[in-house]
């Protein structure tokens, strides 16, 4: 069987027992700040499985991509090594929300393997808990498996991450036979490819908090996950995903870069299994609105493509390759995944960039780690914060930095390294006004009633109350701050990139002061402090939202949706929304575009976005079926995960439909007027555009009028002319630079001449040091009259301004066999406190803080220009 036909047998197998087939989730888990990427067919359905939300259905099916390439589930680095180990993967899946549970699961699990896939028996071992004998029951005496080929193991105790659901697990395992190396489940040799695990059912029971506390979940779950490249090894009879029909192709075509011919090789070489792997996560990663950066998922992704283009140098390939590997992608899941066709060129650009940039990163990094190395002696070990400054300052990759180092024999401490990474990442996260715990902390079963589309005010009874940590309390008092939780209210919670509301809840005798609203499953988290009287559990309350917030608020999102649409009428339909964030100040759009958005073409989008909100015309929101919806040629927004009925908003007749959840303006005239503020690039083919609306859009024409008049008042010129008059002095301006350069390069002459008659004849060279007068680049131009009269020398300048010392030294290219430029440096730069490096005939330092010792730095320099050239 194909890869295709395995998962198109498995969704239908499951849909002839009646689950819905849901479709995957992007890799970019919505509303769950606890993962990095999707990691598993279950993330799509943690709400249902902890009986926070009613999708609709009992029973569902997937094949969902997934990632695993960073926090607790990274298989990186096996990548490559392994016959089973992927970055990307797709995970087929059949889910139960309070439906079946272990009896229907294992006997539906067996039918499909031995009846679909028509595995033979002998073949099958299976994994159990000690303690889930309902499991080990159904094996061995309804499916009738030998005892002996069902193995008990403690780690069969699944948890999706550090909290959440989780319960005991039973794996299948398909035994390759007795040429390929390896033993059974359990067994000493179970970590080699002779036994491969398949596939997992997943018996959620358990919800984990932070504290590891377990607690029963309102309703049993059912979660399996049968790794699909896995299958595959089986059905066609190879031991590697690698040779499966899903890689070959990829495989074949990295192999002609790399120059390799037989397939064979091909396919064993471990740097192009890393490369096929790669392209498979990196494009799927950008299709889903990911590119790369120095943060979070966006490292993830560019460290994932920096791997595979040091797997490339390693290959020996040298021109730009791994972008070029899209379409052979496209060929093989295109199909499967639409999206990933729809957006090929995009992802190809995207990937073309980052090789671009690599290159650039890949030598200054170099020079930099060199630089580190040279402080350390053989078998010592790189400290984690050499390593860390290089990634956080220059960009170099951690695991490239570990990689070289241990090639050139160095010890490196990655753990260092994680200290540091986990110390700026509890920088960040002490930054955010919303703790991720909160939400995981606070439960209440009951969906709320969401009254704010129509109301700003209404009555709501308190359903639950919670503390600031998120532990449940009987009462909050005055002065207290914490969570209240009601039956129905008018707060929008904070999704979609619209911030949640905030206002007082009140009642005789007691206010709480509403600072902000979340969601936590299906309720909305009121978060905030209570500033008179005492509030308990069932009381009646009136939320009442800040009404002036709540309509800036509209305003922007509204302006929002018109701006999405203008993007796409002036540069294309390639715009799609990458993120977005709309509060009472302003509006900010993150979209897809691979260049500047120029002046002109903002203006265009300016003016189409006024027009619209000139013709004041209605802003309808009609409730659909999601299928309606986009058939209606409704879209559906990044990032935004949807239920069987959604909120369609329409604005001008016509001119935006989305999906969108969100509160808006009654008709497009509420706007009033919309001004763009900045247009800025935020990552490779991502752009971002700011804009205020309403009266902040009237301060800001005020002020930017306010600006204008205070320039020509200074120039002492009309507004008409103001810009003829800057022009002016900035072609005066330059001249005046113009004119200082050329005096600058005459002194730098007349002092490298003066210079030349202090030279030191070593022999094979000639040596200057000299302090010299004037800015950086009278030194460099210094230099240059120096080298360009010396057929060999060594050059060593300093330059002092405001009591630091400033460094540079050149060496002749036909002398940096013996002595190079870094190595001078090394000896000169300590004795004024200065740092640095650079290439072997030209290294720079600054920042030093000791001018007295320049003196004893050009002795330093003098004599270790003697001991290699005297």
């Amino acid at each position: 069987m194909k890869t295709a036909e395995i998962r198109d047998a498995y969704l239908s197998f499951f849909a002839g027992y009646d689950h819905r087939i849901v479709p995957s989730s992007t890799l970019v888990p919505n509303n769950d700040p606890t993962l990095l990427f999707t990691n598993a067919g279950m993330n799509q359905f943690k709400d249902p499985l902890l009986g926070r939300s009613d999708p609709g259905y009992k029973r569902a099916a997937s094949s969902q991509r997934c990632v695993r390439a960073g926090g607790k589930h990274n298989d990186l680095e096996n990548v490559g090594y392994t016959a089973r180990h992927l970055t990307f993967f797709e995970m087929l899946g059949n889910f139960s929300f309070g439906d079946y549970f272990k009896e229907e699961t294992i006997s539906w699990a067996w039918e499909f393997v031995s009846d679909v896939l028509q595995l033979p028996e002998e073949k099958i071992w299976v994994t159990v808990h000690p303690t889930d004998d309902d499991a080990r029951d159904l094996w061995t005496r309804k499916i009738g498996l030998r005892p002996e080929r069902v193995v008990d193991l403690e780690e069969n105790f699944w948890t999706m991450g550090d909290t959440g659901p989780c319960g005991p697990c039973t794996e299948l395992f398909y035994d390759h036979g007795p040429e390929v190396a390896g033993g059974p489940p359990g067994s000493p040799d179970e970590d080699g490819d002779r036994y491969v695990e398949f596939w997992n059912l997943v018996f959620p029971q358990f919800d984990r908090s932070e504290d590891g506390e377990l607690t029963p979940l309102p309703q049993p779950g059912v979660d399996t996950g049968m790794g699909l490249e896995r299958m595959a090894t089986v059905k066609q009879g190879v031991h590697s995903v690698y040779e499966t029909d899903m890689f070959r192709s990829i495989l074949l075509r990295a192999g002609q870069f790399a120059g390799i011919n037989s397939e064979a090789e091909i396919l064993a070489n471990p740097s192009l299994r890393v490369i096929s792997d790669h392209i498979r996560s990196s494009a799927f990663l950008v299709s889903d609105g990911i590119v790369p950066g120095n943060e979070d998922r966006a490292y993830v992704l560019r460290r994932i493509i920096r791997r595979a283009l040091r797997h490339g140098y390693k290959l020996n390939i040298r021109e730009p390759f791994f972008h070029k590997l899209v379409g052979v992608l496209v060929d093989q899941m295109g199909e499967a995944y639409p999206e990933l066709a729809d957006r090929q060129d995009d992802i190809a650009d995207v990937l073309a960039s980052e090789e671009e940039r690599f290159g650039e990163t890949l030598n200054q990094g170099m020079e930099l780690l060199r630089g580190e190395l040279k402080n350390i002696k053989q078998g010592e070990t790189i400290p984690g914060e050499a390593v860390f400054k290089l990634y956080d300052t220059y960009g170099f990759p951690a695991d490239l930095t570990a990689d070289i180092g241990r090639e050139q024999g160095f010890a490196v401490d990655m753990a260092g390294f994680e200290e540091a990474m986990e110390a700026q990442r509890a920088r960040g996260r002490a930054s955010t006004s919303f703790s991720a715990s909160l939400g995981q902390k606070v439960r209440v079963p009951e969906k709320v009633e969401f009254k704010g589309y129509g109301e700003s005010s209404h009555e709501g009874k308190v359903l639950g109350l919670f503390d600031a940590s998120g532990d449940p309390v009987d009462t909050l008092t005055e002065g207290t701050s914490g969570v209240v939780v009601l039956d129905q209210t008018t707060f929008y919670a904070e999704q979609g990139g619209q911030v949640g509301d905030q206002g007082t809840l009140k009642s005789a005798g007691c206010e709480f002061r509403v600072d902000d609203t979340q969601l936590t499953g299906e309720q909305h988290m009121h978060i905030g402090t209570v500033i008179a009287g005492t509030i308990e559990k069932d009381v009646t309350l009136e939320a009442s939202v800040d009404d002036d917030r709540r309509e800036k608020i509209r305003r922007n999102h509204s302006a929002t949706h018109l701006l999405h649409a203008a993007l796409r009428a002036v540069l294309g339909d390639h715009v799609q929304q990458k993120g977005s964030l709309v509060n009472d100040e302003k509006l900010r759009f993150d979209f897809s575009h691979n260049q500047p958005v120029t002046p002109g073409e903002l203006d265009a989008i300016e003016r189409m976005v006024n027009r619209e909100i000139r013709r004041n015309s209605e802003v309808r929101t009609e409730l659909m079926t999601y299928d309606e919806a986009i058939e209606a040629g409704a879209m559906a927004l990044f990032g935004e995960k949807y239920g069987d009925d959604v909120r369609v908003l329409t604005m001008g007749d016509g001119y935006s439909v989305e999906l969108c959840g969100g509160t808006h303006a009654r008709r497009t005239g509420d706007i009033a007027l919309m001004k763009i503020t900045a247009e800025t690039g935020i990552a490779a083919g991502v752009r971002r555009v700011e804009a205020v609306s309403g009266a902040a859009a009237e301060d800001f024409v005020r002020q930017q009028q306010g600006l204008l008049d205070g320039v020509a008042t200074e120039l002492k010129s009309a507004a008409g002319d103001l810009l003829e008059r800057v022009k002016s002095l900035v072609d005066e301006n330059r001249q005046l630079r113009k004119s200082v350069d050329e005096l600058t390069q005459k002194l730098a002459a007349d002092k490298g001449s003066d210079l030349l008659t202090q030279a030191v004849d070593m022999g094979a060279a000639k040596f200057v040091a000299a302090k010299v007068e004037g800015d950086g680049k009278a030194m460099m131009q210094t230099l240059d009259q120096l080298r360009s009269q010396m057929e060999s020398c060594v050059v060593v300048l300093a330059q002092e301004q405001k009591g630091k010392v400033n460094l540079v030294v050149g060496v002749s290219k036909n002398l940096t066999a013996e002595i190079e430029a870094p190595d001078v440096m090394d000896a000169v730069s300590p004795h004024v406190g200065a740092r640095g490096g650079g290439r072997p005939d030209l290294a720079r330092a600054g920042g030093g803080d000791n001018p007295a010792g320049l003196d004893a730095a050009f002795t330093a320099a003098e004599t270790l220009v003697k001991e290699r050239l005297g």
